[in-house]
């Protein structure tokens, strides 16, 4: 039997020391705990049982060192305390995984119905494992730092971004996180920044109705350790060690990781859900509950954390620094994180503590940190979002451009407020970079090239009769639900999706792709693939399944609105009215046109819309033009600086529509197709640009 000691509160989970390993963990409520510690991941009893009495616990926090351990033993709690009135408490027939625990091992298909229910799991359950926590080398492999005026994000799924056979990734590391290493440079060569990677935290692949899959992983069962379905081999560690990796490996090619994050809820469900890890050791703390016991749920999933209780939030913290600290990822994306914002009986708070702890934490103040702004509770603060160093997902940018396109009625005003920067959602003035996230698609709906070719969704495959997903998607088919073999109705799919992206990536503010949108990628018109490890759901990479000519395009537009960031995206927003100076200014300001100069249409019918730069008072020097109307259009173009280029027009055949050769344009006015953009750039910006 191993020799054991009293032990430390701090660091929570388990550390490893001179002597063996250091275990602590948060039970307030609980009357004692037993460690559990196995002799391989499989074993289904204890090879020993060590009790940790009111000797071992300091406040909320029970602990113990054990010597003879270390790296790769597995251990589980069980935890002793009163039931409440409607089943709340402890339930130490269950065994419960370390909620700081930085890998998780013995994984089966059983362990979610053995850890639900009154009956003892201990045969079946999942096992911590004792890791390292050496800290992520940032002096051989420093962060990018890439400013919000530079960033471009792009959304990927670990998993699906690598899974088929034609992606050129060696076959046994398909889906996994060594996988995306070897399409760096497919990332480096489309010229995005940084990636965003869809939930990695350990997550249950089994919280999901029978027949499926839990494949985007917004399940969490570990705020701390990587999911082991994308390493390869089966070390525990060996995750942790590969994300390190991907994550080094991004670095030394000027790419940033973001990390998807849920911390809104947990895999554990309502009441009747499984007992894994949370709920055994601080019911009461971690979840919000009603006076009469029951779970409130703002999350869709049964159950909301709360965030503003110090146990939580103090968990909550120690992940991000786990995350940043030791793997080295660069920012975070909170998933329905204005749920944390939620106080006692889930009220919003104007100040929530975790927020606040989180924006003075200086371990996490170089990182970007990004949120959905919205809850399934209804709640929704996108300009006043509680926390000034976390940016926001603006769905209101999504929606204005989907309606603008599809040729909605009321939509040519909401149009130029996003192109701008939204300063109708942030009093009045346009949003500083990195408070707002702009966005076409994402994970959670219909992909680019759905979004022009389905009325509605086709979600049968998952197995809900199409009840799932998103119903009002702003798309349209142009004339055919689906694949069409119709030329003319391929031409305008593909100058859509032209328009969208060129609007999305030459307006203000912080962009996302999604994967697959630059090449093509269709879902079959599913707009909600959570379950679909299937190619559905997969990256495309084969020439018979790939647009490239669209990537090309992409490529180019990302090349113009970094080459010309202060024309697109500058740091201050461009005023809106000509400066009171000489007529040697330099300073640019915006005016707005219709088809006539400075007489832009803002009325319902309106589809039409035209914006220029002005340089000072020395004539324009950038010119775009939205036609969303189903006839074309001639506008008149206003004087220019130098003599005016054509850069883009949407509507010309694929190459030309972006070409890199760029040529005077002499017509005093550009005639516009119908649904179709046109960027025009004066002479000695056009000079500046390498295509």
């Amino acid at each position: 039997m191993s020799t054991i000691h009293r032990g430390s509160p701090w660091p929570l989970g388990s550390t490893i020391t001179p002597r063996g390993v250091n275990f602590s963990v948060a039970a307030p409520t609980a009357n004692r705990l037993e460690l559990l510690i196995f002799s391989h991941p499989e074993a289904k009893t204890p090879e020993q049982v060590i009790e940790l009495s009111e000797e071992h616990r300091s406040a909320d926090y029970w602990h113990v060192e054990v010597e003879g351990v270390g790296a790769g033993c597995c251990y589980c709690y069980r935890v002793f305390g009163p039931i409440e009135p409607g089943g709340h408490g402890f339930r130490p027939a269950k065994v419960l995984v370390d909620p700081c625990a930085r890998a998780i091992d013995g994984w089966n298909i059983y362990q979610r119905a053995a850890a639900t229910g009154a009956s003892p799991n201990t045969d079946r359950c999942l096992k911590s494992v004792v890791c390292e926590r050496d800290p992520f080398d940032f002096q051989a492999h420093p962060r990018p730092r890439h400013s919000w005026q530079e960033t471009v994000i792009y959304e990927l799924h670990i998993g699906g971004f690598t899974k088929r056979p034609d992606s050129g990734v060696s076959p046994d590391q398909r889906g996994t996180y060594l996988g995306v290493i070897e399409k760096i440079p497919y990332l480096k060569e489309l010229g995005v920044t940084t990636i965003e990677l869809l939930p990695i935290q350990a997550f249950d692949p089994n919280d999901a109705p029978a027949g499926r899959d839990n494949v985007w992983g917004y399940s969490p069962l570990s705020w701390f350790a990587p999911h082991h379905e994308y390493a390869t081999g089966s070390d525990p560690h060996s995750a942790r060690d590969q994300v390190r990796d991907l994550v080094a490996a991004c670095h030394d090619e000027g790419i940033e990781v973001l990390l998807d994050v849920v911390y809104n809820h947990t895999t554990e469900g309502n009441r009747n859900g499984p007992t894994l890890s949370w709920r055994g050791f601080a019911d009461r703390n971690y979840y919000h509950q009603s006076d009469a016991g029951e779970y409130m749920d703002v999350s869709g999933c049964g159950n909301s954390i709360a965030a503003n209780d110090p146990l939580s939030r103090q968990l909550i913290l120690e992940s991000l620094r786990c995350w940043s600290n030791e793997l080295g990822i660069d920012g975070f994306r909170f998933d329905l994180g204005i749920a944390l914002s939620r106080g006692e009986k889930l009220k919003p708070l104007e100040h929530p503590p975790l927020f606040e702890a989180m924006e003075a934490d200086p371990q996490l103040s170089e990182l970007k940190l990004v949120s959905e702004p919205w809850d399934c509770g209804g709640l929704y603060r996108l300009s006043d979002f509680p926390a000034k160093r976390i940016g926001t997902w603006n769905g209101h940018f999504r929606d204005a451009l989907r309606s603008f396109w599809k040729g909605d009625e009321g939509s040519t005003w909401p149009l130029g407020q996003r192109f701008r920067g939204s300063p109708d959602l942030y009093n009045g003035k346009a949003a500083s970079l990195g408070s707002s996230v702009n966005l076409i698609t994402a994970h959670d709906g219909f992909s680019l090239l759905d979004l022009v070719s389905f009325n509605n969704k086709h979600n049968l495959a998952n197995g809900e009769n199409n009840r799932d997903g998103e119903n009002h998607n702003n798309s349209w088919n142009h004339g055919v639900e689906g694949p069409s073999s119709d030329r003319a109705i391929q031409t305008l799919r593909r100058r859509q999706q032209r328009n969208l992206l060129s609007t999305l990536l030459l307006s203000r503010g912080v962009p996302m792709l999604l994967m697959g949108d630059e090449v093509g990628r269709s879902q079959g018109g599913n707009n909600n693939t959570w379950c679909q490890d299937s190619p559905l759901s997969w990256m495309i990479w084969g020439d018979d399944h790939c647009d490239h000519e669209l990537q090309a395009y992409v490529q180019r537009l990302l090349n113009v609105r970094q080459q010309l960031a202060v024309l697109f995206n500058p740091i201050r927003p461009h005023i809106e009215k000509k400066p009171l100076r000489s007529n040697d200014s330099d300073e640019l300001w915006r005016q707005w046109h219709g088809v006539e100069l400075s007489k832009p249409d803002w009325a319902n019918w309106s589809h039409c819309l035209a914006m220029s730069l002005q340089q000072g008072h020395q004539g324009a020097v950038l010119w775009m033009g939205f036609n969303a109307y189903f006839k074309s259009m001639h506008f008149d173009l206003p004087e220019a600086a130098s003599p005016w280029c054509r850069l883009i027009d949407t509507a010309l055949p694929a190459g030309e529509d972006l070409p890199t050769r760029i040529e005077r344009w002499s017509p005093s006015g550009v005639p516009l197709e119908a649904r179709s953009l046109v960027v025009m750039v004066a002479q000695e910006y056009a000079d500046r640009l390498s295509l």
